[in-house]
């Protein structure tokens, strides 16, 4: 083998793994992408049985405190203490153009089935709980930036 036919194959080579390791981060972006939420008309429709009362708002105050919170910061901006360490982000749900897309039964959608990185709160609040962080969400929304 001549020494140009043996840096032409060590060429080759480089270049083959190159391109593997292209294909490979390529598919690992794809694979980790943050994918929409599949949410069925049927869930979007759900309207949120209780009301905004103080009771109900003081309620959610607990809740969030205890469980959003550290990712979703204290006034909703997405800027909690442990934000930064996942990817996606926290939602800043002060975003009022945002949360006002969505439908009660959409947002308690995702409190209760959660995405990665965040969890599920289907096992870890009632239903009732669930349905009073909806109406605390709404009123992040609403208040004046």
């Amino acid at each position: 083998m001549t020494p140009s036919s043996a840096k032409s194959r060590r060429a080759r080579l480089v270049l083959f793994v190159c391109a593997l390791g292209l294909i490979v981060v390529s598919i690992g972006l794809a694979v980790f992408q943050p994918k929409p939420w599949v949410i069925s008309p049927a869930d979007k429709q759900l309207q949120n049985p209780l009301t905004p009362t103080q009771a109900n708002l003081d309620a959610a105050k607990k809740i969030y405190a205890d469980k959003c919170s550290n990712c979703h910061g204290d006034k909703g901006k997405g800027d909690g203490p442990d934000a930064t360490m996942y990817d996606p982000t926290p939602s800043d749900l002060t975003d009022t153009a945002s949360i006002n897309k969505l439908t009660d039964g959409e947002i308690y959608y995702q409190i209760t089935v959660g995405r990665k990185p965040m969890p599920s709160f289907r096992k870890k609040l009632t239903d009732e709980q669930r349905w009073q962080l909806v109406l605390f969400v709404r009123g992040l929304a609403a208040q004046p930036k």
